[in-house]
């Protein structure tokens, strides 16, 4: 059996305007499908990927945040958000869509995915890391 590591993904940017969250978004599915440890950090712009109610209705770009709901089903139940990065575009964590999962080792009670952590915590959990990729 292979050894599994840990796989952060940075995500910076916007969710759209440009391909970086939604290619984000497909590595770690597949990521996550090889059985790896996989975790993402939202930080600056890239907090707005996790903004609930959406709307791509103006743009040419395909509305792809409701697979994030997803991720609980591939166990990706490890999603930081840095508090500094909400701080500074006026959003709190009742702003992002509510992620859980169900965790097997505790009767499959349902938990939040979200974790919103400060940039000193984040910097410390990226450095538990074996391989950091940043979109």
């Amino acid at each position: 059996m292979a050894d599994i590591k840990k796989f952060m993904y940075l995500n910076r940017r916007a969710p759209y305007g440009t391909i970086y969250a939604w290619e984000s978004l497909e590595v770690v599915l597949i990521g996550a499908a090889f059985d790896q440890d996989v975790s993402l950090a939202f930080l600056d712009d890239g907090v707005y990927q996790l903004v609930k109610g959406q709307d791509t209705s103006e743009s040419d770009m395909k509305n792809f945040s409701p697979t994030y709901q997803a991720l609980g089903d591939y166990d990706v139940t490890k999603l930081y958000v840095e508090k500094e990065s909400l701080e500074a575009r006026g959003l709190t964590l009742d702003d992002l869509m509510p992620l859980t999962y169900e965790d097997e080792d505790d009767d499959w009670a349902e938990k939040d995915s979200i974790r919103v952590v400060s940039r000193a915590e984040l910097a410390d959990i990226m450095d538990e890391q074996d391989v950091v990729f940043s979109f």
